[in-house]
């Protein structure tokens, strides 16, 4: 019953995606355009700059949306099943604000405020950054985020002195957040050029995906899926409590430190290309729950479909809302999900999404 379940909404969710593709390529800084009637088009002026737009903007940013929600549903399963807390999300080791210090040690390095762009961007300006030689620059701003996204995981294990206590973890990865969260407002408070730049990072933007970062995410995902799998049934026996997993046979000491490196890698990834994106990790576990009771071999699939479908369709919102403009997909993220949490609050049922609080 649970493999037949998981098939069905693992191809409901394959048709959610395949329609935001289709709309991605539709919709750009002037609404909702026709794009692929111009591409089937006869060859002429229109149907070639169709073509340059749809490939070298709208296309990788789409399939980018979907990757980076895929990573972060899968780190959010992880982290709720790792934390035996449905709470728990994928930021909560100290990744988030280890890539934001990472980002702004770079952009006050380079002493560059222009690069990301302001927070609400164009798909002009997309364009340009595509097409100028600033690729090289945005690379690094990449390798910057996710060398501090590692460095603040490395540290948390440190002050945890290991994996052995998830309470410890939990809290050495609070502390870290703060105590980084609060060097990275001191470098912006001495470079404040830096400010504007760092707008578009903190508030979460898929305007700025290539085909690299497409590729990226999606190889870096699939290790990630695919070591997840493997590693499910150690969730399933933290699931039932410490002392049950280990009356199992399991080695619960290196099984938990291998979660946490995937935890790590696939929301680093995610973070280094789009910047701070809330509520999807959160989410995406709980809507599966909410739709189906399944094991974790079955629910990293599931929710990492589910991640996708919500950042896919909330980048679609961010063009589409307020074309021309665009807004950050990480405020409407945050906004969708604190109306979620409000609604369950609200439906007093004693549950999220299916999980005991």
């Amino acid at each position: 019953m649970n493999v037949t379940r998981t098939g069905g909404l693992l191809a409901w969710a394959a048709l959610v995606c395949a329609a935001v593709v289709v709309l991605g390529l539709c919709i750009g800084s002037a609404g909702f355009e026709n794009t692929v009637g111009a591409l089937l088009g006869p060859p002429n002026a229109e149907r070639a700059m169709a073509q340059q737009i749809v490939w070298d903007i709208r296309l990788p940013r789409t399939l980018g949306a979907l990757a980076a929600g895929a990573l972060l549903g899968l780190a959010g399963a992880l982290a709720q099943g790792l934390f035996r807390n449905p709470l728990a999300d994928p930021y909560l080791l100290g990744s988030a604000s280890g890539a934001s210090l990472g980002v702004a040690l770079a952009l006050a390095s380079m002493g560059s405020a222009g690069m990301l762009g302001s927070s609400v961007v164009s798909e002009a300006s997309v364009a340009a950054s595509v097409f100028s030689s600033s690729v090289w620059v945005r690379l690094g701003l990449t390798g910057a985020a996710f060398a501090g996204a590692v460095l603040a995981v490395m540290l948390t294990l440190s002050l945890a002195r290991g994996v052995q206590h998830t309470l410890r973890l939990l809290l050495a990865g609070v502390i870290v957040g703060v105590v980084v969260g609060a060097v990275t407002s001191l470098v912006l408070l001495f470079s404040p050029d830096s400010l504007q730049a760092m707008q578009s990072f903190l508030l979460g933007s898929t305007s700025f995906i290539g085909w690299t970062s497409c590729l990226l995410m999606a190889v870096v995902w699939l290790l990630c899926a695919l070591a997840a799998w493997t590693l499910a049934r150690v969730l399933d026996g933290l699931s039932l409590g410490e002392a049950t997993a280990q009356s199992l046979g399991l080695p619960i000491g290196p099984l938990r430190a291998a979660l946490v490196a995937v935890l790590a890698l696939a929301t680093g990834t995610a973070v280094a290309q789009t910047g701070l994106i809330a509520f999807v990790g959160l989410a995406a576990p709980h809507l599966v729950r909410a739709m189906a009771r399944v094991p974790h071999r079955q629910l990293m699939w599931l929710s990492s479909a589910m991640g996708a479908v919500l950042l896919g369709g909330a980048d679609l919102l961010a063009r589409w809302l307020i074309a021309p403009q665009e807004l950050p997909v990480g405020v409407l993220t945050a906004v969708l999900g604190g109306l979620y949490l409000l609604w369950l609050m609200h439906r007093g049922s004693g549950s999220l999404g299916g999980l005991r609080t």
